[in-house]
């Protein structure tokens, strides 16, 4: 059964959008970082419960996930997984809201204000004193 599970999640892989893969590839070329990939993470914290990450990452696990998108190499950690599958990574660029990252997750039932936390509905109720501060 376990076999079946990791199979159906390292089919499913989070889309980053021809923008995003554009931004990455700019900056990891402007670092001058060749075998690198785009590690994307979620780490408990945030003031809804679960925060992302994403780094250039040049050491890769035996265990991660990894795939090619958009010509950019993506890594996600075993753990990670589960709570990104089916997650799209954009870059936008807005006047009014400012330029980043922008990650869309259907697994998250509630997120920050700021697009940085969020919480999904097996993780219960965000901790007391929640509330943005972003």
């Amino acid at each position: 059964m376990a076999l079946a599970d990791t199979t159906s999640i390292s089919t499913a892989q989070i889309t980053l959008t021809p923008s995003a893969a554009a931004a990455i590839q700019d900056l990891m070329d402007k670092r001058e970082l060749t075998g690198y990939a785009l590690r994307v993470f979620v780490s408990g914290g945030g003031c809804s419960g679960f925060q992302y990450g994403m780094a250039l990452e040049g050491n890769i696990r035996d265990n991660d996930y990894k795939y090619e998108q958009n010509g950019v190499q993506v890594v996600i950690d075993e753990v990670s997984i589960n709570y990104l599958v089916g997650a799209t990574i954009d870059y936008v660029d807005d006047n009014l809201m400012g330029t980043g990252f922008k990650i869309d997750n259907p697994n998250a039932v509630s997120s920050c204000g700021c697009g940085s936390s969020f919480r999904t509905k097996d993780s219960g109720e965000p901790g007391a004193g929640g509330g943005c501060s972003c």
